[in-house]
């Protein structure tokens, strides 16, 4: 991949990052960790126990998701510097371009990944 279309997609994953941090940061209440978010939403959970539940499984599920888009992110940069970025790891063609731009993080071709989706059973999220 020539090194303008890295720049590129370098500089769309920085910015994705960026915004899965402040997305993070939004869920736990700006910039409080973890334990201290984790009490204020039990400090302010509803008397409705079905619906608190619900609501910390959701806020988990968010934090999980979002916890996973960093790890895609962080790999994809670095394929970008080891030049790996854009080669399928399953059948070694390049991925095509539309799709890196629309899934940056993708690690398959589109025809690899239809093959994975169908012998496993997974759906990616949407954009893969």
């Amino acid at each position: 991949m020539s090194e303008n279309i890295s720049d590129t997609f370098g500089q769309q994953l920085r910015q994705m990052r960026s915004d899965v941090l402040a997305q993070l940061r939004q869920h736990r209440g700006g910039t409080i960790g973890r334990a201290e978010a984790a009490a204020e939403a039990k400090a302010n959970e509803s008397d409705d126990w079905a619906t608190a539940d619900a609501e910390r499984d959701l806020n988990i599920a968010l934090e999980e998701r979002e916890s996973e888009e960093l790890v895609a992110i962080d790999n994809a940069l670095k394929r970008i510097e080891d030049g790996s970025f854009g080669v399928c790891n399953a059948c070694g063609a390049d991925i095509e371009t539309a799709r890196l731009h629309a899934a940056p993080t993708a690690t398959r071709c589109l025809a690899c990944q239809e093959k994975h989706e169908k012998n496993s059973g997974e759906r990616p999220p949407a954009g893969y």
